[in-house]
């Protein structure tokens, strides 16, 4: 009976080093600690304000009137000027990333301005979903997702990256088996 119990607390001890270890990450991550949990905590602010990340999803991005939210990852999205601080919806439709603030960029005019940064992949142009790590630093993950049309997207610093890696790969697992 004791060994038994002694593998769940060994279980939940493992886990929980985890997910302290993602966190970790993802707080180091961002342009300074204090910058990342600020953001977080504004996130999660907005979240019971608003309702819960179903509401926002729903309110951010155009949805299927029988489109259901699976999850919702706090992360980044690497870009070529750094990476981006926002959330990772998964739904039953589509993959979809938007941006805690806006983004500034510079027009083709020479000025200076800023949007939310959104992007949006339905599940059926989903082609994979490959975990990785940084080989100087594996505490470094990320998830590379590429879509049909080869464009690749590489998230990291989520606050729990094994429950993102499964649900990403399930949603690219079950978009091959709908029609495009």
């Amino acid at each position: 009976m004791f060994g038994s119990v002694g593998k769940r607390f060994s279980e939940a001890a493992r886990k929980t080093e985890g997910i302290a270890g993602d966190v970790w990450q993802h707080l180091k991550t961002g342009p300074s600690i204090t910058d990342a949990a600020m953001g977080r905590i504004a996130q999660i602010s907005k979240v019971i304000s608003e309702g819960g990340y179903d509401k926002i999803f729903q309110q951010t991005f155009e949805c299927l009137p029988d489109e259901k939210l699976k999850k919702a990852y706090a992360c980044y999205l690497s870009t070529s000027h750094g990476p981006i601080m926002g959330v990772l919806y998964v739904s039953t439709a589509k993959l979809a990333f938007c941006s805690d603030s806006p983004v500034a960029y510079v027009t083709e005019d020479n000025q200076t301005a800023s949007a939310i940064y959104k992007i949006v992949v339905p599940v059926p142009h989903l082609r994979s979903v490959t975990p990785t790590a940084s080989q100087q630093n594996p505490a470094e993950r990320y998830i590379q997702v590429v879509s049909v049309d080869n464009h690749d997207f590489w998230f990291m610093g989520f606050v729990n990256y094994d429950s993102a890696v499964k649900c990403l790969q399930d949603a690219a697992r079950g978009g091959r088996n709908l029609k495009l």
